[in-house]
């Protein structure tokens, strides 16, 4: 048998509660498998995002037992003896909520988002971020067809194309929950992975659009994107570079007009 707390809203996030429900848990469930199994045989009206089941969509990150993780990858016999992530608290990760650790699963929605219904949050504001950064490749201009990259090339930046936009970053940040404006480690991880492309040519203007306020010099190192993402991405790695491209350090501006 196991306990799972979920936190409970209406429409727009308002109306909280905690509300508890015992379910059998059965070998390899997962916390996605338990709020279905929820869904299905206690109260319906359960409000979950979900889509792939295998960690590729991104869709169920939510915070578990405190910590942000993808529902569909986190076994609930393993929550346990899970390595703690030691994430940085802030706001939603220190509200304070009657909790038993040992005997239950605490289900949240995502941090820094506004919440929609129960564990649903509004990502509106996660993609209007990530899309004002320009996370496209503009078509070559001297005709010359297909461009290469170098194996060299290609690992500097293919790390942060691994990025499934969770939003368990966003979710995690602190400068994301005191400052609205911040772009956050997801979109600045994908500026960089286009910056440090040396196909792409409009450094100046793409560099411009990271280096404003509320882009990578709002960051403040607290590294919780790099313990949650579910991909090893380190968002954090990606601001640094373009923090050091900023103030001339980087090489991938070396002989560059900028």
């Amino acid at each position: 048998m196991m306990r799972l707390k979920v936190r409970r809203s209406g429409p727009d996030g308002k109306s909280v509660t905690y509300v508890t429900y015992d379910i059998d848990a059965a070998p390899g469930m997962t916390v996605l498998d338990a709020l279905f199994e929820v869904q299905e045989s206690q109260d319906d009206s359960l409000g979950f995002r979900y889509s792939c089941r295998g960690a590729i969509c991104g869709s169920c990150a939510m915070t578990i037992n405190r910590e942000i993780r993808l529902a569909c990858r986190t076994q609930l016999a393993g929550l346990a003896q899970a390595k703690p992530m030691n994430l940085r608290g802030f706001g939603a990760l220190e509200a304070r909520v009657e909790w038993e650790r040992a005997s239950e699963v605490l289900v949240e929605p995502l941090p820094n988002l506004p919440v929609q219904k129960d564990l649903m949050v509004d990502l509106t504001k996660f993609f209007e971020a990530y899309r004002r950064i320009r996370p496209w490749m503009d078509a070559r201009e001297d005709g010359r067809g297909f461009s290469k990259m170098s194996p060299d090339d290609c690992a500097r930046v293919e790390k942060y194309a691994n990025c499934i936009l969770c939003a368990a970053c966003f979710g995690s940040c602190p400068v994301c929950d005191k400052d609205p404006e911040y772009l956050g480690p997801a979109a600045l991880a994908w500026s960089y992975r286009f910056i440090g492309d040396p196909r792409v040519k409009d450094l100046k203007d793409r560099l411009g659009l990271a280096s404003g306020r509320e882009g990578a010099p709002d960051c403040e190192f607290v590294y919780n994107c790099v313990k949650a993402c579910p991909k090893a991405v380190a968002p954090a790695s990606a601001i640094r570079a373009l923090r050091d491209l900023m103030e001339g350090r980087g090489s991938r501006l070396k002989g560059q007009d900028l």
